[in-house]
C-alpha cells in the first residue's frame, strides 16, 4: 500500500523549478472521503525548511491551519473534507520562495459496509496469538536485509523465529475447531530494533506491517478470511511508548514529543499513585512519564499534534482492515485525558467497534478506576468499556493453589467477584488464566491436569469474556523467567518440527483430552444464554467448596469447584433458591445425567451442571 501511495505521489507531482521535490513521508499515508468528521490533520516529514502550502484548483477543500514545530523537517496541515466530496485526492502546491512542486495526496472512498466492525462481547471466546511463535507459513519473509536485525534463531527465545501472518491464516481451521470466536494478535507493526524486536511492542513505523510478518494485504486477507469463518479480529495497539528507532524519535518533531529526563528514569509501575488522595506529584510523574525501557521512549500524549497522530492512526487501521476491536497495551501509563478523548473519537466513528485496556494492577478499586462511567472518578469519564481482569486472574490462581482461609483460597475468588459493584458492566472484562507476560497456566498449577480443568471450567463459565493463550489447549508449559518459555513455538508451526500438535494424531492422549475439554466447553457456552447473557449468583465458599450459578428464566448452570484434599458432599438445601424444583441435571462435560440429591464432588476438581 505504501509503495502504491508513494508511486502515486511521484506520478502526480510536477516540479516548477529545476529541482527535485523533497523525499516526503505522509502520516497518515492516505485518508477517506465520507468520514464522520470533516477535519483531519496531515503530518508531512522531509521538507527541510519553511514551506507554504496551498490547495490547487479546488474550491471544496480547505486548509484551515498550518502548524510548524521545533524541527523544520515537519509540517502539519489541518484540512477540511466536506461531506459529499467526490474527489480522489487533495491537490497540494508547496513553495518555499525558491522552489515549488505539486502533488496529490490520495483519498479513498469510505467502505461503509453494514456491521463490518462487530466488537466483542461475553458470547465470545478470544484466542491470543504471539505471531512470531505461532506458525511460519512463509519462510521467504523470515529475514529482511533492509531491517536492522536479520537474525532468525529458533534456539534462542530472545530472537525472531519466523512466525507470520500466513502461519495464522494457514491454521484458521484450528481456531474454528477449538471454538474460538475472536483472535487477539500481539502487535504486527514494524519493529526495526537491533535486538528483541520479535515481541512487537516497540513500533518503529505506525503504518507498516513488519515485513517479517507479511504485508498489509496479507493482514487484510487474514481479517477477511476470519470474518468469513465467523471469527473476529482484535489488534494490539500501544500508545505509551514506541521503539527508539522510530522515525519520529530519531528526528523528533518537538522536544515535548516524548518525556525527557535529565537521566534515564524507568516508570515505577505504581498505578495507585494515579488515584491515591495522598500521592506526591513526583510519584505520579514517575509512574506516567517514566520509560518502560531504554529502547522504548515514553510518548507525551499531552502534545496535541502527537495526540492527533495517534488517534488518526487508530482510525486508519480500523478503516483500512475492517478489524473488530482493539486491545490497548499498558493502558494505565498513558495520559488519562488523551485516552478518554481517543475513546470518544473511536466510539463516534465506529459505534459497533469495541476496545479494552491492559490494567496490570493490584486491587479491584484501582483496576475499576480506569473503566468508564465510574463514580469514583468524579466528573471525569475514562470512556474505557473494559479491562483485562488481573484481579480475577490473581483470585483464580489463589483459589486453586491455596487452602481456603477467611480471605484466601476459594474465598479470594468469592471476595473478588463480590466487588463487581465498582464496574458499570463487569461482563465486558477480559478473563484469562495466562498470557504472553505470565507463566503458562499448566505450569502455574504444577502440571496438575485436574487443577487445570478446574481453572478452565471457571474461565468458561464465570462472567466476562474468556481469553485462551495459544498452546493452553495442548498444555504448553513455561515460566516468564529466566528464559521466557511462555513464548515458545507452537509445535507443528514449522515445517522442520518433528511433531504437529495442530492435528489430533500429533497430540498425546492427555493433550487431546485438554483440547477436547476446551472444545466441549466452548461449544456449550456458545449455545448457553445463561453463560453469555445470564445473571450470576455465588455462595460463600465452605471448606474449600465454591458454588456459583449462571442463569436466565429458562436455563440454569451450576458450577462447583472443590479445592479441598478430599471428596466433599454438598448440602443441596443451601442452594435451594437457585435449584428450585430441579432434581436432575446434565453434566456439561460428559453429557450424562446427574441427580441433584446427595451430590458429591471429588478432590481438586470441578463440576458444571445444566438444566432448563
Amino acid at each position: 500500500m505504501k509503495r502504491l501511495i508513494y508511486l502515486l505521489f511521484s506520478l502526480l507531482s510536477t516540479v516548477a523549478v529545476a529541482q527535485e521535490s523533497p523525499d516526503l513521508k505522509f502520516f497518515p499515508p492516505n485518508w477517506w472521503t465520507g468520514m464522520p468528521e470533516e477535519n483531519f490533520q496531515l503530518m508531512i516529514h522531509g521538507l527541510r525548511g519553511d514551506w507554504d502550502v496551498e490547495l490547487v484548483d479546488d474550491l471544496e477543500l480547505t486548509i484551515t491551519d498550518q502548524h510548524t514545530v521545533d524541527n523544520p523537517n515537519y509540517l502539519f496541515l489541518d484540512i477540511t473534507i466536506p461531506k459529499g466530496y467526490k474527489g480522489d485526492g487533495i491537490p497540494l502546491h508547496f513553495s518555499d520562495g525558491n522552489a515549488s512542486f505539486k502533488l496529490i495526496y490520495p483519498l479513498l472512498k469510505r467502505d461503509e459496509l453494514p456491521n463490518i466492525h462487530r466488537g466483542i462481547n461475553s458470547a465470545d471466546l478470544i484466542y491470543l496469538i504471539f505471531p512470531d511463535r505461532f506458525a511460519n507459513g512463509d519462510e521467504a519473509n523470515d529475514v529482511n536485509f533492509g531491517l536492522t536485525d536479520t537474525r532468525v534463531l529458533r534456539d534462542s527465545l530472545k530472537t525472531r523465529h519466523g512466525g507470520d501472518i500466513k502461519g495464522i491464516r494457514d491454521n484458521l481451521y484450528h481456531f474454528r475447531d477449538l471454538g474460538a470466536t475472536a483472535l487477539w494478535i500481539n502487535p504486527l507493526l514494524t519493529n526495526d530494533q537491533p535486538w528483541e524486536s520479535y515481541h512487537g511492542y516497540a513500533a518503529t513505523d505506525h503504518y507498516q506491517i513488519d515485513p517479517r510478518f507479511g504485508t498489509l494485504e496479507d493482514y487484510k486477507a487474514l481479517v477477511n478470511e476470519c470474518h468469513q469463518s465467523g471469527i473476529k479480529v482484535i489488534i494490539d495497539i500501544v500508545f505509551n511508548h514506541v521503539g527508539g528507532n522510530h522515525l519520529l524519535i530519531k528526528d523528533l518533531p518537538s522536544k515535548d514529543w516524548i518525556h525527557i529526563w535529565d537521566e534515564f528514569q524507568r516508570t515505577s509501575y505504581r498505578a495507585p499513585t494515579l488515584m491515591d488522595p495522598y500521592a506526591s506529584e513526583s510519584d505520579k510523574k514517575i509512574m506516567t512519564d517514566g520509560w518502560f525501557d531504554y529502547h522504548m521512549p515514553d510518548l507525551n500524549q499531552k502534545n496535541e499534534l502527537l495526540a492527533n497522530f495517534l488517534i488518526q492512526n487508530s482510525i486508519w487501521w480500523i478503516e483500512m482492515t475492517g478489524i473488530d476491536a482493539y486491545r490497548i497495551d499498558t493502558y494505565a501509563y498513558s495520559d488519562a485525558e488523551f485516552m478518554a478523548k481517543w475513546a470518544k473519537t473511536i466510539k463516534k466513528y465506529y459505534p459497533k467497534f469495541n476496545f479494552f485496556g491492559e490494567t496490570w494492577v493490584h486491587g479491584t478499586p484501582i483496576q475499576a478506576h480506569f473503566t468508564e462511567n465510574n463514580k469514583m472518578n468524579g466528573e471525569f469519564n475514562t470512556e474505557l468499556p473494559a479491562v483485562t481482569d488481573f484481579q480475577m486472574y490473581y483470585a483464580i490462581n489463589d483459589a486453586i493453589s491455596k487452602p481456603q482461609g477467611w480471605t484466601d483460597g476459594m474465598a479470594k475468588l468469592y471476595y473478588t467477584l463480590a466487588k463487581d459493584f465498582v464496574y458499570e458492566d463487569p461482563n465486558r472484562n477480559i478473563l484469562f488464566l495466562d498470557n504472553h507476560d505470565l507463566g503458562r497456566y499448566y505450569s502455574m498449577v504444577g502440571e496438575d491436569f485436574e487443577k487445570w480443568k478446574m481453572g478452565m471450567s471457571w474461565l468458561m463459565t464465570t462472567r466476562g469474556i474468556p481469553m485462551i493463550y495459544y498452546g493452553t489447549e495442548i498444555l504448553m508449559t513455561g515460566f516468564t523467567d529466566p528464559d521466557a518459555k511462555v513464548r515458545a513455538d507452537y509445535p507443528g508451526g514449522w515445517k522442520s518440527d518433528s511433531v504437529n500438535k495442530f492435528t489430533k494424531e500429533g497430540r498425546t492422549e492427555l493433550e487431546n483430552e485438554a483440547f477436547d475439554f476446551i472444545q466441549t466447553l466452548a461449544r456449550f457456552r456458545k449455545k448457553s444464554k445463561a453463560i453469555t447473557k445470564g445473571q450470576t449468583m455465588q455462595f460463600v465458599p465452605v471448606d474449600g467448596v465454591y458454588v456459583y450459578f449462571r442463569y436466565t428464566d429458562s436455563e440454569t448452570v451450576m458450577v462447583i469447584m472443590n479445592s479441598a484434599e478430599k471428596e466433599m458432599a454438598l448440602d443441596m438445601d443451601r442452594y435451594a433458591e437457585r435449584i428450585t424444583s430441579a432434581t436432575t441435571a446434565k453434566n456439561v462435560v460428559t453429557g450424562s445425567q446427574v441427580s441433584l440429591e446427595n451430590l458429591k464432588i471429588g478432590s481438586k476438581s470441578s463440576l458444571i451442571l445444566q438444566w432448563n
